[in-house]
């Protein structure tokens, strides 16, 4: 089966066995691909560029929020009724609803 590596360094799992923390360090702090019998068994990724990828999807997720909200009306706050929060802005609950 072939498979895309997206990474631009790649690393048998021999090599990862042999010395993991040179491996890591050849990739710049990028993550590596590494290959068991030139197929690609997994990416190795260090804890930096684990946690870059996670906030990035915390973004991907308040854009799709911030998507479906934006048709919605909003008010603003005075600041004795924001007092306890950090948004300056509440979506308008529609009539009849709670």
């Amino acid at each position: 089966m072939t498979h895309q590596v997206l990474t631009e360094i790649a690393a048998s799992i021999s090599e990862l066995k042999a010395n993991p923390m040179k491996v890591v360090s050849s990739g710049n702090g990028m993550p590596i691909a590494v290959l068991n019998r030139n197929e690609l068994a997994f990416y190795c990724v260090p804890a930096a560029a684990y946690e870059a990828m996670m906030e990035l999807l915390d973004y991907v997720e308040l854009l799709k929020l911030v998507k479906e909200r934006m048709d919605e009306p909003a008010v603003r706050e005075s600041k004795e009724e924001s007092k306890g929060s950090d948004s300056r802005i509440k979506r308008v609950e529609s009539k009849g609803s709670g």
